[in-house]
Parts: structure tokens; C-alpha cells; sequence
């Protein structure tokens, strides 16, 4: 198989239904030396008290980023693939603004290192044609990094989501969250 990069139509799916709480995601994205050893992705448990559901909080990437808007010493940058990078270490104040603003709740302040950190898409691999780590490791391809037909032949029962309200507010993502046909209703104004 050929080395494809950003400028290919590879997209970031994750598959909620599919999440069974093993955390090969965290612990690969804990390998990562450009993260400190510190896992970007999250796996949580929705009701651990009722079920074993998990679902998997990975950063969403925005169009148009909560987190880089509010940052005071835009420590918080896009680049042009849309990758929605950590804060910069010399510009970051800590101060959390990120941390508040983003509606999916990813940015997390690393107090040991007074630094907002969160996923970068594994930048240092995916622009460099690999697969970002969470997606190479997870089991189940609740995480799965490909292109929209890939996606359409592996789940033909769901269809992806990358734009989301809250409130009056539409964001959309570079990554795209897996839903059950038809379970999804579009919006009208």
C-alpha cells in the first residue's frame, strides 16, 4: 500500500458501539515521547455502576477551535490540514481557558507541567503518511483512521458525524463520530 499524507482524504472515525474499554489506545498514545508519556485519548465508563459502556474522548479537532479562540497568548494553533495542535510549551500560561471553552471537554491542564495538553492527531506520524497510534492498536476498530469509502464497506449500517449544536451553536469536527443510521436528525431552522 502506498505512504499517503494529509493532502489524501484520510479522516479520523470513532465508533462508540464498538469501544470495549481495553485502553490500548491510552497506553499507545502514552508511548508517545512528543506527549511526555501522558495519554491524549481518554476511555471513560458512561454508568460503571449499571453497565460496562465505555466511550472514547479524543480530541475533535474543530473547523473552527473553541480552545484556540479563547487562549490569551495563542499558545493554541490550526494548521492548514486542520489538526488542531497541543499548546505551544513557550507561549502556554496555564490558565485554562481552553479547558472551559471546548464543548466535547478534551483539553486537559497538566498541573505538574502548568500546560494545556490534548491530542494532536499523532502530527509527527500522520503527516508523515502512518496512522495516528490509538487507531493502529484498538482492537475492535472503534478507532479507525481511513477514508470515508473504507468507513462505508466496514459499517454500512452507520453513517459518519462531524457536525454537532449545542445550543445555537454548530460546530464541525475533523473527526467523525460512527452513528447508527438513521439515528441522527438533521436540524432545520
Amino acid at each position: 500500500m502506498p505512504v499517503t499524507n494529509y493532502s489524501t482524504n484520510q479522516e479520523f472515525f470513532v465508533d462508540m458501539q464498538r469501544c470495549i474499554g481495553c485502553k490500548a489506545c491510552e497506553m499507545a498514545c502514552a508511548e508517545c515521547e512528543t506527549n511526555g508519556h501522558e495519554s491524549m485519548i481518554h476511555v471513560n465508563y458512561v454508568d460503571r455502576a449499571v453497565t460496562i459502556q465505555t466511550t472514547v474522548q479524543v480530541c475533535m479537532h474543530c473547523d473552527d477551535p473553541a480552545c484556540a479562540n479563547v487562549c490569551p497568548a495563542d499558545a493554541i494553533s490550526k494548521d492548514e490540514f486542520g489538526v488542531v495542535h497541543t499548546a505551544n510549551t513557550s507561549r502556554c500560561i496555564g490558565c485554562s481557558n481552553c479547558v472551559m471553552a471546548c464543548p466535547f471537554g478534551v483539553p486537559k491542564k497538566n498541573e505538574a507541567y502548568d500546560l494545556m495538553m490534548k491530542c494532536n492527531m499523532c502530527y509527527d506520524r500522520t503527516s508523515a503518511g502512518k496512522k495516528p497510534m490509538c487507531a493502529t492498536v484498538c482492537p475492535t476498530q472503534a478507532l479507525f483512521y481511513g477514508t470515508r469509502a473504507e468507513m462505508a464497506m466496514m459499517r454500512p449500517n452507520s453513517t459518519p458525524v462531524n457536525n454537532f449544536i449545542f445550543g445555537n451553536e454548530n460546530v464541525s469536527t475533523k473527526v467523525n463520530i460512527m452513528m447508527p443510521k438513521g439515528s441522527t436528525v438533521l436540524r432545520v431552522d
